[in-house]
């Protein structure tokens, strides 16, 4: 008999909203419409709920002709492939389900990281670990990490943005990406 994943708990965590300015015709301050202000999400066969907020092709951002928005757009429709645009930064909500297994990883991009709701638990693969809160930033610099909400109950909510960055070099060696390995011993 094949094992079943235990229920999630009821997800008491608020919908999520993003508002996006532009400029009318006449160059007036004004809300875009064309974007849904409610966020979808999507669920990871690993306990997360991802919410692309908002991405970019490069920096410094063009917000001529509203051409980063044009992106973004683009973006909704198709999702990013990999978790990093090439040259550029994107932002999204990541709700952590209690006790979720943690997912090792490395990305070559420089992240801040802000606990809105619960608590994650962050761990480097040296062994170290920190307690985040509501309201703590973690300030992450392309080292070997994982996420994970050490409640059996609740949910948890991070707010991420993530900047492209050049791999980092320790002793004369890059270390590039390392994606998605469930244990990393």
């Amino acid at each position: 008999m094949a094992s079943q994943n235990p229920p999630v708990p009821e997800k008491l965590l608020p919908a999520v909203y993003r508002y996006i300015t532009t400029h009318d015709a006449d160059g007036k301050p004004t809300f875009e419409t064309g974007v849904k202000e409610e966020i979808d999400f999507d669920r990871t066969p690993m306990g997360g709920d991802l919410f692309l907020v908002y991405s970019g092709i490069k920096y410094p951002v063009p917000l001529a002709n509203d051409s980063d928005l044009n992106t973004y757009k683009e973006h909704c429709v198709k999702k990013p492939e990999s978790f990093m645009i090439p040259g550029g930064f994107l932002s999204r909500y990541i709700d952590y389900h209690p006790s979720a297994p943690p997912l090792w990883h490395r990305t070559t991009t420089l992240d801040f990281a802000v606990v809105i709701e619960g608590q994650v638990q962050l761990e480097l693969e040296s062994g170290e670990k920190r307690i985040l809160k509501k309201g703590d930033v973690a300030v992450q610099r392309g080292t070997m990490h994982a996420w994970s909400n050490p409640s059996s109950s609740e949910f948890a909510r991070v707010f991420y943005v993530a900047l492209d960055a050049n791999a980092p070099v320790v002793n004369g060696q890059e270390l590039g990406e390392s994606l998605g390995v469930v244990s990393h011993k």
